[in-house]
This record gives C-alpha cells, structure tokens and sequence, in this order.
C-alpha cells in the first residue's frame, strides 16, 4: 500500500513491542504522553487510529484521525472517521475506500473539464 505503520503509545515497551511483533510493525515509542503522540506526527503525513482520551490531541494534530467506534466519546469527537468495529483491517479498508474514492473524484474533474470544453464552443454558436 506504500504506507510505513509505526505504533505510537503510552503503553511500556514490552507490551507495545510484543503487538509490534504480532502485526509485522518495525518502529515503536512507548511509554509516549499525549502530546508526544503529537509531536512524532510533525512534518509528516499521517492517518492515527486511537481509542482513548490520551489519543485525542494526536487524532486532531493528524491529517486523518480514526476513532475505534468502541473508544471513548473524546476520541471518537476528535476523530475524522469513525470505524465501527474494532477490528484493525477496518483501517485498510477505510484508507482502500478513501484512495477509490479520489480516484472517483480525480475521473469526474476529467469529464467535468472535457464536457465543458466541448460544451462551450458549441453554447456560443
């Protein structure tokens, strides 16, 4: 997909590290505060999934935020999308459906342009 994953949270290194692991993720920071979480996201374009209070600033900071749609009410406010199972193939499917849907937009300006190109010459006669 072209997309680096990095796990950043305030759990401790064994516990963020051993998920890492489960999931095929390179880099973690844990033990990371709120803004921390923010703060790693600088100059960066980034889509953050979260579930809790502690999540919300990075949600806001990040240029799309994700909301487990079994987190707390905060997260789900400071997110972008919320996805209602908490299943993290959600995320994939979310981020698939958002690149269908540029292209989508990206063929419409195309056709949009052309018709009016057209168009025109032939409306002034």
């Amino acid at each position: 997909m072209g997309i680096t994953s990095v796990i950043v949270t305030g759990d401790n290194h064994a516990t963020a590290t051993a998920i890492a692991n489960e999931v095929g993720i390179d880099q973690v920071f844990a033990e990371t505060d709120p803004v921390g979480k923010a703060d790693k996201m600088k100059g960066m374009t980034v889509a953050m999934v979260g579930d809790g209070i502690n999540d919300s600033p990075a949600l806001v900071a990040a240029d799309v935020g994700m909301a487990i749609g079994a987190g707390t009410d905060v997260a789900i406010e400071a997110a972008d999308i919320v996805l209602i199972k908490s299943s993290l193939e959600d995320v994939i499917t979310a981020i698939d459906l958002s690149r269908k849907t540029m292209s989508r937009i990206r063929l419409n300006y195309i056709w949009a342009l052309g018709y009016n190109i057209l168009g025109m010459p032939i409306a002034a006669g």
